[in-house]
């Protein structure tokens, strides 16, 4: 079974189940953001609130979380995707979706999704203590 496959296998989720800090984790399937998210040293995602996102924690040179704004901020809401309505990221300034599936209660499944591109770049989160 392909990651995607596995990734259509999993439940939806509520917009409330993805609020927190999450740690990231890329899925190699050899999209060609994934070169891009390990220049950035990307880490994971901060979800305040449905109208409170920060797409890209990274690390920086210490090895700290921080916000890297290249990618500005996003929503969460409720879209269709891949024939299931989940909890989505929807970046402000960019035609960027992150889609959303439950793997348990602390780890979910991500799906960008981004305009013009064959096939989404994959990574799972899991929820910060």
């Amino acid at each position: 079974m392909s990651a995607l496959e596995d990734f259509d296998a999993l439940p939806a989720l509520g917009e409330a189940d993805l609020l927190g800090d999450w740690d990231g984790e890329l899925v190699p399937t050899g999209h060609p953001g994934e070169k891009l998210l390990d220049g950035l040293r990307w880490a994971g995602k901060r979800l305040v609130s449905r109208d409170e996102v920060y797409p890209l924690i990274c690390l920086d040179d210490a090895g700290e979380r921080q916000v890297n704004a290249v990618m500005g901020e996003a929503t969460i809401r409720m879209v269709e995707y891949r024939g299931v309505v989940t909890a989505t990221m929807v970046y402000d300034k960019h035609p960027i979706f992150d889609s959303f599936r439950a793997v348990d209660a602390d780890t979910v499944m991500g799906a960008m999704d981004r305009k013009g591109e064959d096939a989404p770049l994959l990574f799972c989160l899991r929820r910060r203590a």
